[in-house]
């Protein structure tokens, strides 16, 4: 009875009103209401099986089965329109009857009232021809506040196919990013709770808006009208870092400039002579002129397609040794000879025949399943991770299931003829050694699990052509990739390049771009993308323009204690390990030895093997294979940059510290050491050196002093020298790029 009097009470509450019982909708009220409660989420009764015997589609993605559930299962106790109040979707809800949810609603709340009404009108479904959500506006889409301000309102309007719209502030299902930076009331007030930046996630029905809040303490506007601007770049940077009230780091001196540029497009480190041409040099354009030869040098073509091997999969166990091989030797000439990026990815894509004789069509032999297939495209080429819509809509994204079945279609009939003589791989029976034939097979076709028919072929976000019996579709696509008028493409790219110059992706992770991870500077990573397919979609051209901006070339160090706390504005440059083909390379480089690898000739970098091969694997157990694989090297089985591993560990120290590699390079005795010995350098020459070779600069004062003074009162000059060797090269300064 009480129940059902404070039933009349809870429309009194209600921000808006319902006229009448009979026009409330269960897509666009009651399934709302199911959304904000968290009862079809992934933890709740959205999950695979669903909790209790109680099953509802993932983020109400399909009304039609979860009214079935709420209104015939269970004897249709759920719902029972002669007692509304009696029904176990509002007892349970409310938390009258034991719930392991706990409580969701109380019986004055806005959802409680909307679910009742409904139960009491019939439990109706919806007319088929009533309208369809077609967008949704939250405002304000971002919002920063600085204390004492604490708190501000949202508001989410939802726009409709019949042109009508309606605020549903009280329906929607509000979540953050990050925990502990604020929380939000049923009626839409975001409170701060700290200081910090998150993100608010908007879902009303099938879509998804992001609001972007930063709670601000009370710091003083930093003073930036001197800061000198070298292009768009820096103007966008400081204007966000002005609104932030964080200043930027100063610009940092030469010798770490040159390092970083040397590691960031080479994957190496100057010599000693190109370190002391640099430094004398009074020309104030010496860092473009430097840029500029660099982005000519073979080097960065080698290193830069290790970045593309990585992701294309490009590795021993699927394409073997030779398809490996010449695979990375088309990367690197494509950038070698600055292809456009877009005609690269069309080259790939649109590759068939022979995987010696037609390098990319290596990529289509190592993904051999035509969802594996989509879902790579779409995360190398396009940003999208749609792995999630294989088995139902995608929680967090736009992508259905229809459309994941719909771009794997595209992919379908991609099929292999192994020549004749081809063999099966002795450590590996299900792989082949040898070469294979990429063609397509007209008859096969994406069957979609659901409906068990062939799934027609889309384009994700576009309008695809109509494909006949015969159609081409991977030359469809790859056209569609690098149109320059495709939304998605141009902002991978630069997404990706400004990652590996600057440590971390404008959207991060760099490959996963969707309303709900929005860009940390939307407007930078617009003007890039557009600039980027201005220019021809060049790489070299992007990468120069990146590192001739004054927020690449920032110092890692400041003084202003707000600024050290910014890892995602870019007011100061990233410090980073060095992955672990520049480490090796620069540990060869300083030691002035080969690091030998197996089946490759002496002398050979670290950034020139194909891909070593994995350990155990043919014989490569080698101690330079080893050591990539303690330092993160991906063994590119999956098609994106987070397989590569830089967190340091116990492992890594024992390498550097006792490793049997270290050791024997460190005693070698024609190493650096023992040749400047051989040659009867004095200590304060080998000295330098070794300061130049290793990190770009000369010993400071203090530093010459003491090591000095150790060396002259050394009884073995050679085993102290050993160990200055070995200390400079285990220095956090040698190790990190910064």
């Amino acid at each position: 009875m009480i129940a059902r009097f404070l039933v009349p009470l809870a429309f009194v509450f209600l921000q808006q009103p319902l006229a009448q019982a009979a026009e409330v909708s269960f897509e666009r009220d009651v399934m709302p209401v199911l959304s904000r409660a968290g009862c079809n989420s992934g933890a709740c009764h959205g999950n695979l099986n669903g909790k209790g015997g109680f099953k509802l589609s993932l983020k109400g993605e399909d009304p039609a089965t979860d009214l079935a559930a709420l209104t015939r299962e269970m004897l249709a106790r759920r719902t029972d329109p002669l007692h509304p109040a009696e029904s176990l979707m509002l007892l349970k809800g409310t938390g009258r009857v034991p719930h392991e949810g706990g409580s969701r609603f109380s019986p004055t709340s806005t959802e409680y009232a909307a679910i009742h009404a409904w139960i009491a009108a019939g439990c109706r479904p919806d007319k088929g021809d009533g309208p369809t959500l077609s967008r949704l506006d939250v405002a304000p889409a971002a919002k920063i506040l600085i204390e004492p301000a604490d708190r501000f309102s949202v508001t989410v309007m939802a726009h409709f196919s019949d042109g009508s719209k309606r605020d549903v502030t009280h329906l929607a299902a509000f979540e953050f990013t990050a925990v502990g930076i604020a929380k939000i009331t049923p009626a839409g007030e975001v409170i701060r709770e700290a200081t910090g930046e998150t993100v608010l996630l908007v879902r009303y029905l099938t879509q998804l808006a992001p609001v972007r809040i930063v709670f601000l303490p009370d710091r003083p506007i930093p003073e930036m009208g001197t800061i000198p601007v070298n292009n768009e770049i820096d103007r966008l940077v400081l204007a966000q870092l002005r609104e932030l009230r964080l200043k930027p780091a100063d610009v940092a001196p030469d010798h770490i400039f040159l390092r970083r540029a040397f590691l960031d497009t080479l994957g190496l480190l100057p010599t000693p002579d190109e370190t002391r041409a640099f430094l004398a040099d009074a020309d104030p354009k010496k860092r473009e002129r430097l840029i500029d030869s660099l982005l000519k040098r073979p080097e960065f073509a080698e290193y830069w397609a290790q970045k593309w091997s990585d992701l294309l999969r490009n590795e021993e166990k699927s394409l073997d040794k030779k398809g490996v091989a010449v695979f990375y030797r088309w990367i690197a000439a494509q950038i070698a000879a600055d292809r456009p990026l877009n005609e690269f990815a069309r080259d790939i894509l649109a590759a068939s025949g022979s995987t010696y004789a037609n390098p990319p069509a290596n990529f289509w032999r190592a993904i051999r399943e035509p969802t594996q297939r989509a879902e790579a495209v779409a995360q190398v080429f396009l940003g999208i991770r749609m792995g999630c819509a294989r088995c139902h809509n995608h929680p967090f994204d736009r992508w259905t299931s229809d459309e994941y079945y719909g771009f794997s279609a595209l992919f379908a009939r991609i099929d292999y003829r192994i020549s004749d003589n081809v063999k099966k791989d002795k450590f590996d029976k299900h792989e082949f050694v040898g070469e294979q034939f990429v063609f397509q097979n007209r008859d096969a076709e994406m069957i979609h699990p659901r409906t068990k028919k062939p799934a027609t072929p889309v384009f994700l976000g576009a309008k695809a052509p109509k494909f006949g019996p015969d159609s081409d579709r991977l030359s469809a696509i790859a056209d569609w990739i690098a149109s320059p008028g495709n939304p998605f493409f141009a902002r991978t790219q630069v997404n990706r390049i400004w990652l590996h110059l600057m440590g971390r992706g404008l959207v991060d992770p760099n490959d996963d771009f969707r309303a709900t991870n929005p860009p940390t500077n939307p407007e930078l990573l617009d003007y890039l993308a557009k600039d980027f397919a201005a220019g021809g979609f060049h790489l070299k051209r992007t990468v120069k323009q990146i590192m001739m901006s004054r927020t690449y070339q920032l110092a890692s160090t400041v003084r202003e204690r707000t600024t050290m706390g910014d890892d995602l504005h870019h007011s100061h440059a990233a410090v980073m390990p060095l992955e672990a083909e520049q480490l090796l390379d620069a540990l060869a480089q300083v030691m002035d030895l080969p690091v030998p690898f197996s089946g490759y000739p002496l002398g050979i970098r670290a950034n020139q093997v194909p891909a070593p091969p994995q350990s155990g694997r043919r014989g490569s157990d080698g101690m330079g294979e080893r050591f990539l694989k303690t330092f993160g090297k991906p063994d590119r089985l999956l098609t994106c940059e987070c397989e590569r591993n830089d967190d340091p560990g116990l492992l890594q120290a024992f390498q550097l510290i006792t490793g049997e590699l270290m050791n024997d390079m460190i005693r070698a005795t024609d190493n650096r050491v023992g040749k400047m010995l051989s040659a009867g350098k004095t200590d304060a020459e080998m000295l330098d050196e070794i300061y130049l070779a290793a990190l770009c600069r000369k010993p400071t004062e203090i530093e010459t002093k003491k090591l000095l003074a150790l060396l002259a009162a050394a009884k073995n000059r050679r085993a102290v020298w050993e160990d200055v060797l070995w200390a400079v090269v285990n220095s956090k300064e040698f190790l990190l790029r910064r």
